[in-house]
């Protein structure tokens, strides 16, 4: 299980979060972090969990303005 921090990236999070997913391995949980501002990176990371074919875990707010997904390849 690693966890990756992805709040200080903002919006732009989207090209981490891929070389991320393309590196992990088969059964490896994965916990991203990041800032949701208007909720439209909690759709996008969504969409970016089902295009690698992982498996979303969880998906939870976090605090006022952070959101967590848990993934699962």
């Amino acid at each position: 299980m690693k966890r990756y921090d992805l709040r200080h990236l903002k919006d732009s999070f989207e090209p981490r979060m891929r070389e991320i997913l393309t590196s992990h391995k088969v059964g490896e949980v994965a916990i991203f972090l990041f800032e949701i501002g208007d909720f439209t990176p909690i759709q996008r990371s969504a969409d970016l969990v089902k295009e690698y074919r992982y498996e979303l875990l969880n998906s939870l707010k976090f605090n006022e303005v952070d959101w967590t997904i848990v993934t699962k390849k």
